[in-house]
């Protein structure tokens, strides 16, 4: 199996990195981009035959309090 996190800013928060890359593409000549947030991508192997409730509630609590920030960041996870 193999535990997918997807890290981005929250709505809220700004973002300077997104907002350099948005300006570049726009100087770059690709218009209709009216927003970049940029984030962390995060792919975990597990071992087989771990069970994927407890993986799903173990990777949950290790993004909120370690991989993401919570006041900035919301997460996503997925488990193939």
């Amino acid at each position: 199996m193999k535990a997918k996190i997807i890290i981005t800013p929250k709505k809220a928060v700004l973002d300077p990195q997104g907002k350099t890359v948005q300006t570049a593409l726009a100087h770059m000549g690709y218009t209709g981009v009216t927003g970049v947030h940029i984030g962390k991508y995060i792919e975990i192997d597990l071992a087989p035959g771990t069970d994927q409730a407890a993986a799903s509630k173990a990777l949950n609590e290790a993004a909120h309090k370690l991989l993401s920030n919570p006041v900035i960041e919301d997460y996503k996870l997925e488990i193939e």
